[in-house]
């Protein structure tokens, strides 16, 4: 029982941790705004240092299923630039689902899939069918939350190459999406303006490219549904 639910019982023990000493003040745009300066002096100084600790910070955020970490992402940006602190963070946000996922495998069982529900037997069907393919389309669209994708495949069977690889690609347009908004993010933040996130998130150059994504995911299912023929 120890073996099966521990590291379960670790993770909530660290999130509910987190949010008792009230770390998730420092996850917010006021946060950035407010130490930019010190932060952008830091990462200079210690560039190494600094990746390696918002891979470690993003992947814990991650495993505790915290909410905001896609602030995390626009400071990354801002940080790091575009291409790398995008990079980094995707590193991160893998690293993070991958415990989550294998955590979750761990302490899976009959039970608990059954009390999922119809839901459940839906997501399931998809899986099957074609476990890749479906989890990049939950990925690029955010139709469920990150934590909860991060659980699901478990409990269905996915295997653990394509969940990394899936999670790997499908969260790369939103992270690089978030990341250029955070580079471009210094001088609004140096002049006092506030960060307007959701109109530069629905923008049609933001949005077109990631459902454009989202439908070639969706090619390899219908081909295998459609493929096999009409039902007699």
């Amino acid at each position: 029982m120890l073996k099966r639910f521990g590291p379960l019982m670790v993770l909530v023990v660290l999130g509910v941790t987190f949010f008792a000493l009230g770390l998730q003040k420092y996850v917010t745009l006021d946060a950035l705004r407010d130490n930019r300066q010190f932060l952008v002096d830091f990462v200079a100084a210690n560039p190494l240092v600094s990746a390696g600790a918002l891979i470690a910070i993003y992947a814990g955020l991650v495993a505790i299923s915290f909410p905001g970490a896609s602030l995390l992402t626009i400071a990354s940006g801002l940080l790091f630039g575009t291409v790398l602190g995008g990079s980094l963070v995707v590193l991160g946000a893998t690293i993070g689902a991958t415990i989550v996922f294998q955590i979750a495998k761990n302490a899976s069982g009959d039970d608990l899939r059954k009390r999922i529900g119809s839901w459940g037997e839906k997501l399931a069907d998809g899986f099957a069918k074609n476990a890749f393919s479906y989890l990049m389309l939950l990925r690029l669209l955010p139709v469920a939350p990150f934590w909860l994708v991060n659980i699901v495949p478990a409990l269905f069977g996915v295997k653990l190459r394509d969940y990394v690889l899936a999670t790997a690609l499908g969260i790369v347009p939103g992270t690089f999406v978030y990341a250029s908004i955070g580079a471009g993010a210094g001088a609004v933040l140096a002049a006092g303006r506030e960060l307007n996130l959701k109109g530069a998130l629905l923008q049609p150059a933001v949005i077109g490219p990631i459902v454009g994504l989202a439908a070639l995911s969706l090619i390899p299912i219908l081909y295998k549904r459609f493929a096999k023929g009409p039902v007699a």
